[in-house]
């Protein structure tokens, strides 16, 4: 019995075929930045298979943790080389992510009628750094215990709810085996449901909207009276795309074979805290902001106001479809916010990796 006519009387096989033959992508000098979405979801694909294999043998709790992980990393073979991708995938997604929002940022690609694709978008992002906040401990070396305790202690500076918070976070008042444990299930079931639902709403809404045209380049086509060429998405740009993957495979390859992830010292809960930790390079920006905040601004916490201010330009973020109004001045004001914003994040990550100083 022949596939494709099974199918065709069961799913709609024709429509799916000729919704791909008409797909088109513009064709413009910023195209190029239209492949960093496919590689953002190629380094998280790669976290799930990899993340599925690790879990064959990870225990999640505070006294067989690092023993599985070193397990893995020592007698099962290529365990190394899986939990050196799975490592090394996380903080590339992370790093395709940021570089994919800011150029749809900059490309004021979130523009009607893509609102909703931008929001799903901004929420994956912090979906991620979720991912990375859970997933740090679950090795349960010293290193990642004493970056959480810190991270986790951020959150008992907001008011009324601070301590419940830090609780809530750590499944007790301190961090430890508990927090392993309740860190390892949002990880696996919590995050990845939420992200599923997500990320299939968001690649829908990519594929009815297509891709957004830049304002500068749908002018400049006004004015020569031209239409936007484009190309056709198969087999031009997913040849295209598929070629960007192999690129990211390529390099995350080369990392995880030649700089492998290592385990690091077993985390002890009574040992004092190594001088100079530090949580992982997407917050580390986070980080340095906190530490240089003055102790009190007009009587209120400085740590307070710090977190009120990232809160604050995070909702602006999720919200910033409906708050830019499409005008030149708007316009030049987000180019400009976003421009800032990304230049204090680059500065303080650079003064934290100098040192702090």
């Amino acid at each position: 019995m022949a596939l494709k006519p099974w199918l065709a009387e069961r799913l709609p096989v024709a429509e799916i075929e000729a919704a791909i033959a008409h797909k088109t992508v513009p064709q413009h000098r910023h195209s190029i930045w239209y492949y960093l979405g496919g590689m953002t979801l190629f380094f998280f694909g790669v976290q799930v298979v990899t993340g599925i294999l690790l879990l064959l043998y990870y225990r999640p709790s505070a006294a067989e943790a690092y023993d599985s992980v070193q397990f893995v990393m020592t007698r099962v073979p290529f365990g190394w080389l899986i939990r050196s991708i799975h490592s090394w995938s996380a903080n590339l997604v992370v790093a395709a992510a940021f570089v994919h929002l800011f150029s749809v940022l900059f490309l004021k690609a979130y523009r009607k009628p893509r609102e909703l694709t931008w929001i799903t978008g901004v929420l994956l992002l912090f979906l991620l750094l979720a991912f990375g906040f859970t997933g740090y401990l679950l090795p349960w070396n010293e290193l990642a215990f004493f970056a959480t305790r810190v991270g986790t202690d951020i959150a008992g500076a907001v008011p009324f709810i601070g301590e419940a918070t830090v609780r809530f976070l750590r499944g007790g008042p301190e961090v430890t085996g508990a927090t392993l444990t309740r860190f390892y299930g949002v990880h696996v079931a919590v995050l990845p449901a939420i992200a599923t639902v997500l990320l299939g709403l968001h690649l829908l809404l990519v594929q009815y909207h297509g891709m957004s045209v830049p304002p500068s380049v749908e002018a400049e086509a006004a004015r020569r009276g031209r239409r936007i060429p484009a190309m056709p998405f198969v087999p031009h740009f997913a040849l295209r795309d598929l070629f960007g993957w192999t690129v990211a495979l390529a390099m995350l390859a080369g990392l995880s074979a030649y700089l492998p992830w290592e385990l690091g010292v077993r985390a002890d809960l009574f040992a004092p805290a190594p001088a100079g930790i530090q949580p992982e390079w997407y917050f580390l920006w986070t980080f340095q902001a906190l530490k240089l905040m003055p102790a009190y601004v007009l009587g209120i916490s400085g740590e307070l106001v710090a977190i009120a201010a990232m809160t604050l330009g995070a909702a602006v973020l999720v919200f910033l479809p409906f708050l830019d109004r499409n005008t030149p001045r708007s316009r030049h004001l987000v180019t400009w916010g976003a421009g800032l914003a990304l230049l204090f994040m680059v500065a303080m990550t650079l003064i934290a990796l100098a040192g702090g100083h």
